[in-house]
């Protein structure tokens, strides 16, 4: 899905950022849905992703994991991040093994995403590239804001917000953990990485003055 794509940063930050998806078809591999994506819910918390849900009801930074999952339907959107390429290779081979018939997609760096299919016996189906941003590029938001506005796809978290939370963190009103949070409680999809928000965060604690 395009709207994973567009995440701005460093390869050494990205590095750390992989979103993952379950998507189904309808009327091609829709039976008994609900439960399917359950099991596969499984794999991910055995897996550790930092962050999930699902889009119609949220993510488990405002809900309980257990809520989430006694609200799938089978129209439910289930995604989530990783933070490193093993999480993801581990994943993939897991869903593998358990063939639950989903359509699984990975969003990353490249390079990375390639060699977790490998290790998992997979070979991508389709790939989407980010060509990165076309027009009025002054009018975009500084490269520190856009690091942590496109972990959200949809633009939940505003330019405003991002920069208000590295306001507070630099002046210590807040830690770099604690704003982190409060940016990925705006994103219901659960692809917003808040551990890698905290690091980006934490440069802003840096620039703070000395007391």
């Amino acid at each position: 899905m395009t709207h994973t794509l567009h995440r701005s940063g460093t390869a050494q930050s990205l590095a750390r950022d992989y979103v993952w998806q379950l998507y189904h078809a309808k009327g091609v591999n829709d039976h008994n849905l609900v439960e399917r994506l359950r099991q596969a819910i499984a794999i991910v918390e055995e897996v550790g992703s930092v962050n999930w849900g699902d889009v119609k009801s949220g993510s488990v930074i405002t809900l309980a994991a257990q809520e989430i999952k006694a609200r799938i339907t089978e129209k439910s959107r289930i995604r989530g991040v990783f933070t490193s390429r093993g999480q993801v290779t581990e994943f993939l081979r897991r869903m593998r093994q358990a063939d639950l018939g989903l359509c699984v997609i990975i969003s990353g760096l490249l390079d990375s995403v390639f060699l977790a299919c490998q290790e998992a016996g997979l070979k991508p189906h389709t790939i989407n590239y980010s060509l990165g941003i076309f027009g009025r590029q002054a009018l975009a938001a500084d490269e520190d804001s856009l690091d942590i506005t496109t972990m959200c796809g949809h633009h939940m978290v505003p330019d405003g917000l991002a920069k208000q939370m590295r306001e507070k963190v630099r002046g210590g009103q807040l830690s770099p953990e604690e704003a982190a949070v409060k940016l990925a409680s705006f994103c219901p999809c659960g692809i917003f990485n808040q551990e890698r928000a905290a690091e980006l965060l934490g440069r802003e604690k840096k620039l703070s003055p000395p007391r």
